[in-house]
């Protein structure tokens, strides 16, 4: 689609917009930016009527709630460095009729994005499927980008990392092989830099509200969530931001925050449709959940503002 690479940071240009690598290494100064997760397009309707597994046949829903998300965060100031879409971009799976368009339909409504506000995409399970293949993975890559990446912004280096290969990756040992290989070398790399915080983006959740909870399907299983935190705590992740549960939760364990943020699109709980607005400041990542409306009508809370003055 054309334009498409406008709006759409690819890990392979290695540049942000327009600033070499080295020069987003240094810190200066505090800086915002935008994690939102799951519009799913197609699961609203698809809930309602009990009807999960067949793709979701209507999401004009979510696509009026990704333009509203679209116009609250063009409208803020000061100006993210850019949003980050945690996973679940649409709702059918791989092969799925309604796949294309669900995707043509969520472009569209990013295109009104401003130019200046770049879009990070983390893949998730119904963008990849739940047991994932080489094909289900390059598919993503041609629509959407690199499925695990790093880059820096202002001092801050991000992780994005492919979630589903640590919940399921049966159908595509060799690409989990080369992701955990390529994390290892980051992650050891991030121990030794000078990265003012280093800052994970991915869907699934390590866990919602504590570490030592049982497994089930909106965590990781309990050894690779173990070896997870220990890995991550080892090369001084400050925080793990991810989607997935379409709900907010989270919590710390020693010193590394889990952040799970609601979503754009379909509510499984009791929260609003909304996004999380980060302040990155020296020694601190303070994060909050903002409803659409919220953010619209009032944009920032003026306690997030002032940590930016």
């Amino acid at each position: 689609m054309a334009g498409d690479e406008d709006i759409f940071l690819r890990a392979q240009q290695r540049t942000y917009k327009g600033l070499t690598e080295d020069k987003e290494k240094e810190w200066k100064g505090p800086f915002c930016f935008i994690q939102a997760a799951d519009p799913q397009l197609g699961l609203m309707k698809a809930w309602r009527v009990g009807d999960c597994d067949n793709g979701g046949d209507e999401w004009s829903e979510e696509v009026q709630l990704t333009k509203q998300a679209v116009q609250a965060i063009n409208k803020l100031q000061p100006r993210p460095r850019f949003i980050a879409l945690c996973g679940d971009l649409v709702h059918a799976i791989p092969g799925c009729t309604f796949r294309e368009e669900q995707e043509r339909d969520l472009k569209d409504a990013l295109r009104d994005t401003d130019p200046d506000i770049p879009l990070v995409f983390v893949s998730g399970n119904h963008d990849l499927g739940n047991a994932p293949t080489s094909d289900t993975v390059e598919q993503y890559c041609r629509c959407w980008g690199d499925d695990y990446f790093s880059f820096w912004v202002g001092g801050v280096l991000f992780l994005v990392l492919n979630s589903q290969l640590f919940f399921d990756a049966s159908g595509c040992p060799q690409l989990e092989q080369a992701h955990e290989d390529w994390l290892e070398q980051q992650l050891q790399s991030a121990a030794q830099s000078s990265a003012r915080h280093v800052l994970i983006l991915q869907h699934i959740p390590l866990y919602l509200q504590t570490p030592h909870e049982e497994d089930n399907y909106f965590n990781l299983q309990t050894a690779k969530r173990e070896s997870l935190i220990h890995r991550f705590l080892q090369a001084g992740v400050k925080a793990v931001f991810s989607g997935h549960y379409h709900r907010n939760a989270g919590g710390c364990h020693d010193g590394l925050d889990m952040v799970v943020t609601s979503a754009i699109g379909c509510q499984l709980g009791e929260d609003t449709h909304g996004v999380r607005v980060v302040v990155v400041t020296a020694d601190e990542v303070i994060h909050r959940y903002q409803s659409l409306e919220q953010l619209n009508q009032k944009g920032m809370d003026e306690d997030l503002k002032k940590l930016l003055a």
